[in-house]
């Protein structure tokens, strides 16, 4: 847990941000995506960076253990209306996490 954000009692976006970026871009550094450009809050996971549903589940993962937090409800996240999303976009996992991850826990 990060000692600033848990001094100031806020989840900070741009901590949560860092975080993840740091774990897709160690997950597809070996990968052939195709993708040429930086990886950021517009960044779509499936059309972009080729992930897979077991792709996800790593992605899972590799959230819970970064940001110390186990049994995040991600299905939040990854249905809507009943059905898988097609695709996610960085940002809105970052949403996610804000809204999800108890205040300081922004690694």
């Amino acid at each position: 847990m990060d000692k600033q954000a848990a001094s100031t009692g806020v989840n900070d976006s741009g901590r949560i941000l860092d975080g993840l970026l740091e774990i897709l871009e160690d997950m597809i550094k070996d990968w052939d995506t195709g993708f040429s450009g930086r990886i950021g809050p517009a960044t779509s996971l499936m059309t972009n960076l080729t992930f897979e549903s077991i792709d996800i589940v790593m992605l899972i993962v590799a959230i819970e253990e970064r940001f110390g937090k186990k049994g995040l409800p991600f299905e939040q996240l990854l249905m809507l209306d009943g059905h898988y999303v097609d695709d996610l976009k960085v940002s809105q996992i970052v949403q996610f996490l804000e809204r999800e991850l108890p205040a300081g826990m922004t690694a």
